[in-house]
């Protein structure tokens, strides 16, 4: 008998096993099976730390979110409405996420005694009637595996690998999602290993059959593709983003890229994407460590290319000499700073916003950076251009803010038409641009652009530009060594007259108030952008009434920003820190913005932000 189809207008699954049980390989196929039929999505990868926590254990156990809907959505979802659990572990980190009558899939074969003694469970909750409120499936998932493969050579450890295509196959089947992406999928990444390739194939086409066949599951759900503007589009992830965007870069400056970068999570993915682009102009030197990393982009800067480097938090702490060198040559760089949670080594693979006042001001002396936080993984890739087109007019190391959670998250991403992409060219130095007062001309590294305050940038080794730079103050115009106060006092003056000016050439700060007369402002940056909007969403429907803003550069602060807060009785900033952006706001502009901070090393839920949000409302 066909099974009965179930409209839905949105799920948020959660797939979660060991480390090793392939979780976050099974959630981007999913992923992108989703992608490819035409639903928003949302993402959320959570994985451990150990690069091999011991097998069964809390520390290793891996998850990956997905929310996909019909219509526009803004976050990976608060809670999920099916959790697979691929064992006991994963099933006690996970459980009390799921709310009551949530579908929960189990793994029954894994839940032995050792495997329970691992993580506390005396007996086995799937029989302990402890699980009642939800809506459970046990199934035999290894089992099944092993049997549908038993045709295969493999071994029965290598026949179990393959439970997570079985566990994608069956999903697949549930919800209706096409499986000829995650067969091309493995086709490329076994084509050289033919058993193992058929073996996957074939534990995939068994999870659908199951489905198809089995009384465990009497009805599939069917989650109609969204409405999206005319275009063509690709799943992307901030990572991802944030690498095209640099390519692009390139193209639109007409320089070469040069990444010198050391490996730290959790920003490597940029490094492992870029070094495949060489056919664009792209060079990567995976350097020794952060210090040689930064160096050596800052000289390929110096050399006429566009210099960039990766890192998170700790590695921002041992580039910040380097960075105020490239403030004080007045040199173009951009730093990508993928926020982690710290301090120290801290969580290194957790989400957090912690690092906005270290680049801001952690560096001796007055040393300037302007400041892009990207607000979603698809923005990441417009954030670089941005970042690009700032360090090169205004010759001046650039801050991209991104973090774990838009590196690491995936959503659908409009890939921008060519020509409506922004012409960055760059013009170098290339002849004498001052008359001394012999009434000969000659070329001085500090004459300013009289609109930019901007330096010009002159490729060593060009006949008639030779020029001095260095970490020791310079002159202004000549570029000669001075240790004279009034001289010191002057550029740094203008170095920070350069990055005010700044506030000029970006958009002014933005306000969703659909009533146009709401009493509370939610301001926000970087990642918080989902949550904040979904959230303001909600109490919306609720009829209620809340505004909403969102800051994507941060130093130098839009135009527009003073007049924005003192519009609305209560402002509220949430941020994953301690108060960072509130501190800064209430410092430039004397206004008492209300903070609400979390640093649990996960993005906010947008039910606790309703919450806080009507809260201030009825307390106005």
């Amino acid at each position: 008998m066909p099974k009965e189809t179930v409209q839905l207008d949105r799920v948020i699954i959660r797939f979660a096993g060991d480390s090793g049980d392939g979780m976050q390989l099974t959630g981007d196929q999913f992923t992108s099976s989703t992608a490819s039929f035409g639903n928003d999505l949302s993402t959320l990868p959570n994985f451990p730390a150990e690069i091999r926590a011991p097998a069964g254990t809390l520390p290793g156990v891996s998850a990956f979110q997905l929310h996909f809907a019909d219509h526009d959505i803004l976050t990976p979802g608060d809670s999920p409405n099916v959790l697979v659990a691929m064992n006991p572990a994963a099933l006690k980190a996970n459980l009390e996420d799921l709310p009551r009558g949530g579908d929960l899939i189990v793994n029954t074969d894994e839940f032995s005694k050792r495997n329970l003694a691992k993580v506390g469970y005396a007996q086995s909750p799937v029989d302990d009637g402890s699980l009642e409120a939800y809506n459970v499936h046990p199934l035999a998932l290894t089992s099944l595996t092993v049997e549908a493969l038993k045709d295969f050579d493999l071994s029965r450890k290598e026949a179990e690998r393959a439970k997570n295509m079985f566990a994608l196959g069956l999903l697949s089947w549930l919800y209706g999602r096409p499986t000829e992406g995650t067969e091309r999928f493995l086709k490329e990444k076994f084509g050289r290993k033919p058993e193992i390739l058929g073996a996957n194939l074939a534990a995939l086409t068994a999870g659908w059959n199951y489905g198809e066949t089995t009384e465990d599951f009497s009805v599939r759900y069917e989650v109609k593709p969204a409405k999206l503007d005319s275009g063509i589009y690709r799943n992307i992830s901030g990572n991802l983003a944030l690498s095209y965007g640099l390519v692009a870069a390139g193209q639109l400056t007409k320089l070469d890229v040069y990444l010198g970068s050391y490996p730290i999570t959790p920003a490597s993915d940029i490094l492992h994407e870029l070094s495949k682009h060489k056919n664009f102009g792209v060079r990567t030197f995976q350097a020794e460590d952060e210090i040689a990393g930064i160096g050596a982009a800052l000289g390929a800067s110096y050399g006429g290319s566009l210099g960039v480097t990766t890192t998170s938090g700790p590695g921002v702490a041992l580039k910040s000499e380097t960075i105020g060198l490239a403030v004080a040559t007045e040199i173009p760089l951009i730093i990508i700073d993928v926020q982690r949670g710290g301090p120290s080594t801290g969580l290194p693979t957790k989400t957090e916003q912690s690092d906005l006042l270290q680049v801001m001001f952690g560096r001796n002396g007055e040393a300037p950076v302007p400041i892009i936080a990207p607000q979603t993984p698809s923005d990441c890739f417009h954030a670089a251009i941005e970042a690009a087109r700032i360090a090169t007019v205004y010759r001046t190391p650039v801050f991209i803010l991104s973090d774990g959670y838009l590196a690491n998250g995936q959503e659908p991403w409009q890939i921008p038409l060519v020509d409506e992409l922004p012409d960055l060219t760059v013009k170098f130095a290339d002849g004498p641009n001052w008359t001394n007062e012999a009434g000969e001309e000659e070329f001085m590294p500090f004459v300013r652009d009289p609109e930019t305050l901007a330096r010009p940038w002159a490729i060593p080794g060009t006949p008639g530009l030779e020029h001095r730079v260095g970490g020791i103050e310079k002159a202004d115009i000549t570029g000669h060594i001075s240790y004279e106060p009034a001289n010191h006092e002057k550029m740094v003056r203008l170095r920070q007259a350069k990055i005010d000016g700044i506030a000029s050439t970006i958009p002014d700060l933005e306000v969703d108030d659909p009533s146009g007369d709401a009493d509370v402002l939610v301001l926000g940056w970087g990642s918080t952008y989902g949550p904040i909007g979904a959230a303001a969403r909600q109490i919306r429907e609720n009829g209620g009434k809340v505004a909403q803003a969102h800051l994507r550069h941060l130093n130098p602060f839009p135009q527009n920003t003073e007049q924005v807060l003192k519009s609305y009785r209560k402002v509220i900033v949430p941020e994953m820190n301690l108060g960072q952006l509130a501190l800064l706001l209430r410092g430039r502009y004397l206004v008492d913005v209300l903070s609400y901070n979390q640093v649990r090393g996960m993005p906010f839920k947008s039910d606790e932000l309703v919450n806080v949000i009507e809260d201030v409302i009825a307390n106005v």
